[in-house]
C-alpha cells in the first residue's frame, strides 16, 4: 500500500495484480514523508517507510479509517484487478514456487481445497459490505501499461510507458499457455462460483476478451 503526499494518491495492493511492481516502480519516484508499507519478501530497490500499523494489503476501507478525512476526500485512490482465470492460475504458479507445494491444478481447484480463493480482491477495495467501490478507479491488469499511464499523466507521476520492474513470477507470464486452453469445465465453473462478486462488478468473463 502507498499514501503518496507528494503525488496525492493511495494504492491500495490487491494480489496477483502486479502490485509488487507497481510499488517498487513507485519507491524512488515518492517523497521521503511517504507511506510505503513492507513487502515480503523484500524487492530492491522499495524500501518500506511511514508506514506505522499500515501493512501490505491493507483494505481500503481500513485506510479510510485511519487517515484523516481531507486525505481520503482530496486524493485519488485506486488499485488494480485481473481476471479472475487468469488470476487463479498465477496464484497456483505463485505458491507452488514459493513453498514447492507439488499438487496438480486440478486438485488445487477443489471444493476441498480454499486456497484458490486467496486471489479474492474485491473486499480490499469496496465498502465493508462488499458492495459499493470506495477507490476511485480500478484498473485493468490486461490494459496496465495504457491505464498506469492514464492515472499517472493525472497525477503528475514521471512514467514512460511501462512499469520496466517484474518483481515476481509473472515476469514469465507471456511464455505461459492463454489460461482458456488449461481450464476444464469443471474448473471454469468453480472460479466462477467463488469470484461471482468480481465477476459481476467488473464485467469478466471466461470467453471474454480480458
Amino acid at each position: 500500500m502507498i499514501i503518496s503526499h507528494r503525488y496525492r494518491f493511495i494504492f491500495i495492493k490487491t494480489v496477483k495484480t502486479a502490485g509488487t511492481s507497481i510499488e517498487v516502480f513507485l519507491s524512488g519516484r515518492c517523497a521521503e514523508q511517504d507511506v510505503f508499507t513492507p513487502i515480503l519478501p523484500p524487492v530492491a530497490p522499495h524500501r518500506a517507510r511511514n508506514f506505522g500499523d499500515f501493512y501490505n494489503h491493507v483494505s481500503a476501507s481500513e485506510v479510510k479509517a485511519a487517515v484523516p478525512d481531507e486525505i481520503w476526500r482530496n486524493y485519488f485512490k485506486f488499485c488494480v484487478e485481473r481476471n479472475p482465470w487468469d488470476k487463479v492460475l498465477s496464484l497456483h504458479r505463485m505458491l507452488r514456487h514459493r513453498s514447492g507445494m507439488d499438487i496438480p491444478f486440478d486438485e488445487f481447484l477443489s471444493g476441498k481445497n480454499d486456497a484458490f480463493k486467496l486471489a479474492l480482491n474485491y473486499p480490499r477495495y469496496t465498502d465493508r459490505a462488499g458492495d459499493r467501490l470506495i477507490v476511485d478507479r480500478v484498473l485493468r491488469y490486461e490494459r496496465l501499461d495504457e491505464e498506469l499511464g492514464d492515472v499517472f499523466g493525472m497525477l503528475g507521476v514521471p512514467y514512460n510507458g511501462t512499469l520496466d520492474v517484474h518483481a515476481k513470477s509473472d515476469a514469465q507470464a507471456g511464455q505461459r499457455l492463454p489460461y482458456r486452453q488449461i481450464y476444464t469445465d469443471r474448473q471454469n465453473r468453480l472460479v466462477e462460483q467463488a469470484y461471482k462478486k468480481e465477476i459481476d462488478l467488473h464485467g469478466y468473463r471466461f470467453s471474454g476478451s480480458d
